[in-house]
């Protein structure tokens, strides 16, 4: 299962929650890598998408949810 397909089985409330986490630890491997402590800066790419993925699902469930 894919991470959108699991994101997509998360109601609104879970959705906002998730982003929350993920900006978190976002916010969280900026510091490393400022610090220089982060070995794999590959990471942040990551995490960036998957606030993207988590986002654009959560506004077309607010779009649905709108019609």
């Amino acid at each position: 299962m894919s991470k959108a397909a699991t994101l997509r089985d998360k109601d609104v409330a879970g959705l906002q929650a998730e982003i929350k986490d993920l900006q978190k630890a976002h916010f969280g491997l900026r510091m490393q890598k400022a610090t220089q402590q982060l070995s794999n800066t590959a990471t942040l790419r990551i995490t960036r998408r998957d606030i993207a993925r988590a986002k654009t699902i959560l506004a077309q469930k607010q779009q649905e949810t709108a019609k």
